[in-house]
């Protein structure tokens, strides 16, 4: 196992090194641009020392996880003088490795590190990461030490190829940030007729969790319920009539979500092309 620090002591970092800890795995330095935040990662991780610089850190551990707001990253890489056999990664989920250059260029390897887990706050994210899905960027012997830290954290990876990442994030955007905005529509919808957010939230999670369920378990495109799956022009309709007249803001995102459903409707065989089109031209953006 290779000694390993930390630089940067937010949320990811802390999650990842408290749970590596855990297993076992040398977690041994930490630094933080705020010596207060690498102290308090220090405190959760047994025989961990904080160090007062990067260059410190670098110079005792083996293997480097970069955690920074990914906008520093290079930045920070770029101050290190790094040595060959020395390994460093970033948990950036939209950069590629091409951002720790400078120490690729100091001959050490170099490799990317990225739970695709949502992270709220640091004891929810210590929760949350063991079984996360990791995508790995990195070429051997460093690849399968990767492999090695997500078998620990007893989760799944998927190895990216250099390219995939942005595409990658913009997914993950997709199910996890913009699920929550989509969330927030909802509960303003049911402002209109008076119900409190934390009452609809509590009367919309069950349905949330079984969508998820459904998903889990039934899987697309057989997971998919609701108007356009059945084909109820007469519903989708009154949908898009009560939007104009309560909340028009929200009609073009119904409409394009709703295009964009259709696709699936017909994956799930329970509509034809003709309906398939009726629903395209009732959503159309076009329609008055």
């Amino acid at each position: 196992m290779l000694k390993t620090g930390f630089i940067g002591a937010g949320t990811t970092g802390t999650a990842l090194a408290v749970r590596l800890s855990q297993k076992g795995w040398p977690v041994v330095a930490v630094f933080s641009r705020t010596l207060s935040s690498a102290q308090r990662l220090a405190k959760r991780v047994p025989n961990s020392q904080v160090y007062h610089t990067a260059q410190e850190l670098a110079d005792f551990a083996e293997l480097v996880f970069i955690t920074t707001p990914d906008d520093v990253i290079a930045q920070v890489c770029s101050q290190v003088q790094w040595h060959k056999g020395q390994s460093v990664l970033h948990c950036s989920g939209a950069h590629s490795v091409d951002t720790l250059e400078s120490a690729k260029k100091h001959g050490a390897a170099v490799g990317s590190f990225h739970p695709l887990q949502t992270f709220a706050d640091v004891d929810q994210a210590i929760a949350n990461l063991p079984g996360s899905t990791f995508a790995l960027e990195a070429e051997e012997p460093l690849l399968s030490t990767l492999k090695e830290l997500t078998h620990l954290l007893n989760g799944n990876w998927v190895e990216l190829k250099p390219g995939d990442k942005v595409l990658y994030h913009a997914a993950a955007v997709f199910a996890c940030n913009y699920l929550v905005t989509l969330v927030k529509l909802a509960l303003d919808l049911w402002k209109d007729f008076e119900v409190s957010p934390k009452g609809a939230t509590r009367a919309l999670l069950p349905l949330l969790r079984g969508t998820l369920n459904n998903i889990e378990n039934v899987g697309l495109p057989n997971c998919l319920t609701g108007p356009v799956a059945r084909g109820d022009l007469g519903t989708i309709e009154r949908h898009l009539r009560a939007l104009a007249a309560k909340n028009p803001s929200l009609l073009t995102t119904y409409k394009e979500l709703g295009l964009q459903t259709i696709p699936v409707a017909l994956a799930k065989g329970k509509v034809d092309e003709q309906k398939a089109e009726e629903m395209r031209t009732l959503l159309s953006f076009q329609r008055k």
